[in-house]
């Protein structure tokens, strides 16, 4: 599924596939804007398929449907709500109030228990990635909202791609996370406690803001090669709908996962302004990063001294908005 939307100062693009036709464990990203307030939310919901492999759940055609499957679906579902209840009824914006609306969906879904008992089962099990923002004046006020491994970020044309939020893994180096596959330490589940984890910050217009599951981020090289990819396409793309389709038509030729993808400019009167804004970003990162690459014959030593290098440099600017670890709040 691919969808873009285009107003004068708001660009939407939505990316969803499947790996498997029909079986896919991420929920459709959720993407969406009020007029009336400027408020928006997008946000991404990939089922946990190791934890959640259960089937659980029979749909009317007779398909059986895993925990994963059925968990990223219903949270998706809480979390529309939670926006509407927050954006036309006024209700707290607060993470614990979203948590109780996930929980009490959660709580509710109809399914099968399953037999298989362990320390790593969950029922209904996803991660959660969203980004909430409200525009004011100038400038786009934002709360990050996630549980898991999913991710949300800003794109900037001076920065290039910053993350926003913090995986609930042991392991947090970036870099590392793509050489290895550490379990998650907490993500949204109807069997077990979890925490939705935010931050709140503000950013001035323009600006592009995205989520994205680990289909996406989780199958690259270097943390870098995913903003070469939004870039890269954006710059052959006319309209949201062809950078969409260029997103999907990249992503599955190297990704092993469902992908989903979320992204909202805000404050570009046209599409080719959004271009022209990040065309000298792009320039840098295929100079620096890309045309830097070693062959793929490469041995794998030099392919490993390639990524130290380009993480290095890449670090800083990434984790510009990196929210602390938890031992180090206030």
């Amino acid at each position: 599924m691919i969808w873009g939307h285009e107003d004068p100062g708001l660009h939407a693009t939505v990316v969803w596939t499947e790996r498997v036709a029909g079986r896919g464990e991420d929920a459709e990203p959720f993407a969406a804007h009020h007029f009336a307030t400027a408020q928006g939310l997008l946000a991404v919901f990939d089922g946990s398929g190791g934890s959640g492999s259960s089937l659980v759940w029979q749909a009317p055609d007779g398909q059986m449907r895993t925990g994963a499957w059925v968990g990223s679906r219903v949270a998706r579902l809480a979390t529309d709500c939670w926006f509407h209840e927050v954006v036309v009824d006024g209700e707290p914006d607060d993470p614990e109030q979203l948590r109780e609306v996930l929980r009490y969906f959660l709580s509710s879904a109809p399914q099968r228990r399953s037999k298989l008992v362990g320390k790593m089962r969950r029922q209904l099990p996803t991660t959660l990635a969203a980004v909430r923002y409200q525009v004011r004046g100038d400038s786009a006020e934002c709360q990050v909202l996630w549980a898991g491994d999913s991710r949300a970020y800003t794109l900037r044309p001076d920065r290039g791609l910053c993350v926003l939020t913090r995986d609930h893994t042991e392991e947090q180096d970036a870099l590392e996370l793509l050489r290895s596959d550490p379990p998650m330490t907490n993500s949204v589940c109807a069997d077990r406690e979890f925490d939705i984890e935010s931050q709140r910050m503000a950013f001035p217009l323009p600006c592009v803001l995205l989520a994205a599951t680990d289909g996406f981020f989780g199958y690259v090289h270097t943390p870098a090669d995913f903003e070469w990819l939004l870039l890269h396409t954006l710059m052959r793309a006319r309209t949201p709908v062809e950078w969409a389709d260029l997103l999907r038509r990249e992503v599955q030729g190297y990704t092993a996962d469902d992908a989903s993808l979320a992204v909202v400019a805000l404050g570009y009167p046209d599409f080719s302004q959004i271009r022209t804004a990040f065309a000298d970003r792009h320039d840098t990162m295929t100079k620096h990063y890309t045309r830097t690459r070693p062959p793929a014959a490469a041995p794998a030593a030099e392919q490993r001294d390639w990524q130290d290098a380009t993480w290095r440099a890449y670090r800083t600017d990434y984790e510009t908005y990196l929210p602390p670890p938890p031992e180090e709040r206030i």
